[in-house]
């Protein structure tokens, strides 16, 4: 595991930090087809002020290199606080790189996950592709999982960000649900524009 030494310090956390979060569509088990991601741009986790799009593969290796486009090609990038992803494992297991999208863009990274990985799982069920070292890398390269204690445990990696405060970013913009409301909106919209209609909670 690497040592995280480039951090971006908050001198301030407002209470209208803008927040990109970014969660995949549903999609066919082991597709290898297009998936699309969606972005959601948040005043912390009370208003919405925009809505990001791009496509990557179903089990792929485009993660990184398609949402850091994504970000950089955005007209919100100079105004973004963080990036708030919903794991690393877009479409299946196309994993992304957190240290690599928080060089490219800038913009610290908070991973969000509602129970800590079954690692030896995720790196069991790699195995079955001829890269799958590379893609456990990024797995390694995340880091560190840490516990938030919100209105329910919720659980954070993060790239580019000192802990305290993506720990006060991933409290202020819960609001209406256990998990971040840039990454419940994003789920409720990629849901809905697939499916017709979202089901269930993010």
């Amino acid at each position: 595991m690497k040592p995280r030494n480039e951090t971006k310090k908050f001198r301030i956390i407002k209470q209208e930090i803008r927040i990109l979060g970014v969660d995949d569509s549903p999609f066919p088990s082991h597709t290898t087809e297009e998936v699309m991601v969606v972005g959601t741009v948040f005043r912390a986790g009370n208003w919405l002020d925009g809505v990001l799009s791009t496509y990557i593969h179903g089990d792929g290796t485009d993660g990184t290199e398609k949402i850091t486009e994504m970000v950089k090609n955005s007209r919100n990038l100079g105004q973004l606080g963080v990036i708030m992803l919903d794991g690393i494992t877009f479409g299946g297991f196309n994993l992304v790189n957190i240290r690599e999208i928080f060089e490219s863009t800038g913009v610290p990274v908070i991973v969000i996950m509602r129970k800590i990985p079954n690692f030896e799982g995720i790196k069991k069920a790699l195995k079955r592709f001829e890269d799958w070292e590379l893609r456990w890398a990024n797995v390694l390269e995340a880091g560190q999982v840490y516990m938030v204690d919100n209105s329910e445990p919720i659980y954070i990696q993060i790239y580019g960000i000192e802990l305290e405060d993506a720990k006060e970013i991933v409290r202020i913009s819960t609001t209406r649900s256990a998990i971040p409301e840039p990454l419940r909106v994003a789920h409720i919209i990629a849901a809905g524009i697939i499916s017709g209609e979202s089901r269930g909670s993010a």
